[in-house]
């Protein structure tokens, strides 16, 4: 492990304003985006999803720093035989790579969920390594509701994460720490901020066991925000103090920026809070988005799978980009959303 050059890695990734594109979507979660555009589930549609936002000059370049791709789309070329990658490179972007295989049952744990994806990591970051990765992501789902989460499953999906961040390091690819506190439920923010809490706490606890280095890490959290079926939802200005509470009080100075995921809010939700977040100010580490949903809704929308709307597309992306780039240096008015 060079922990320099991790540590370069992961500064590039939340360099000012900047932040990623999530586009790491499974071809069943990507399949259920086009069916509500109308587009059929086909590789050639995916990547020719994925590649009209990779070849959005202005946003790539001056608003995203890397992008989170699918193990189809780390291996899939461009219509002129370029690879995406190298597309995502020639814009100065950093290519990422989704690692884990997902959610399954916790065993004695009803209702409570653990990741996959362990075996054979070892030797998947070798070869993403050669493909062009730089950095990994691993996402744990933690649920809220009567009489969860458990502490057994807290602490299972936060042993699972260390063990898989300290091979990221081994091979040279930093680590996106992804703990996710669903908003699904009927909690208050509150709620969510106590547990959120707490499972930052297990698993910061469980990375520094593993040995894994703070310093070349990314941390994407959720923000603390109401649940989706609560009848009071949290203002922005509440939800911009409790997530930097949890932040403050859980995230070690080492870190090198935090990048939210937005986790089912709206595309404005998404880049009102992050805003209201960095107007407030005063943190140790850059505060940026990691959003998949959030920065692909409107382009997706746009574009609706027909080749003549792919400017449309890029178009629509370009101002979401812009949009999240402004609130990650707290520089985001929504008259901005209204001019567009």
């Amino acid at each position: 492990m060079n922990l320099d050059e991790l540590h370069s890695i992961a500064l590039k990734m939340v360099a000012p304003g900047k932040g990623l594109l999530a586009a790491d979507e499974s071809n069943g979660t990507i399949g259920k985006r086009f069916d509500a555009i109308n587009t059929q589930n086909t590789e050639d549609n995916r990547r020719d999803y994925r590649e009209f936002m990779f070849r959005t000059d202005v946003a790539m370049k001056n608003n995203i720093s890397g992008v989170i791709l699918y193990d189809e789309t780390i291996r899939q070329k461009a219509k002129d035989g370029s690879t995406l990658v190298s597309i995502i490179e020639a814009a100065g972007a950093i290519p990422g790579i989704k690692v884990d295989s997902g959610t399954t049952n916790l065993a004695a744990f009803p209702g409570e969920l653990i990741t996959q994806g362990l075996d054979g990591l070892r030797e998947r970051f070798a070869e993403y390594h050669k493909l062009g990765a730089r950095f990994s992501k691993w996402r744990a789902v933690i649920d809220i509701a009567p009489g969860i989460p458990t502490y057994g499953a807290i602490h299972a999906n936060a042993q699972a994460m260390a063990r898989y961040a300290a091979l990221a390091q081994e091979a040279g690819i930093v680590p996106i720490i992804e703990p996710e506190v669903l908003m699904d439920g009927d909690h208050d923010a509150a709620r969510c901020e106590e547990v959120t809490t707490f499972v930052h706490e297990q698993f910061f606890k469980e990375l520094l066991i593993a040995r894994v280095a703070l310093e070349g890490i990314i941390l994407k959290p959720n923000m603390i925000v109401s649940g989706k079926k609560a009848a009071k939802q949290a203002s922005v200005a509440e939800v911009a103090e409790r997530t930097l509470r949890v932040l403050r009080r859980t995230t070690p100075a080492a870190v090198p920026g935090v990048a939210f995921l937005s986790g089912g809010q709206s595309d404005l939700d998404s880049t009102a809070h992050l805003d209201a977040m960095n107007k407030i100010g005063g943190n140790p580490w850059p505060l940026t988005f990691s959003y998949g949903r959030a920065l692909q809704a409107a382009p997706q929308k746009a574009w609706g799978g027909k080749a003549a709307n792919v400017e449309a597309g890029k178009a629509a992306f370009a101002h979401r980009a812009l949009m999240n780039y402004n609130a990650a240096l707290g520089k985001w008015n929504e008259s901005d959303e209204k001019a567009a």
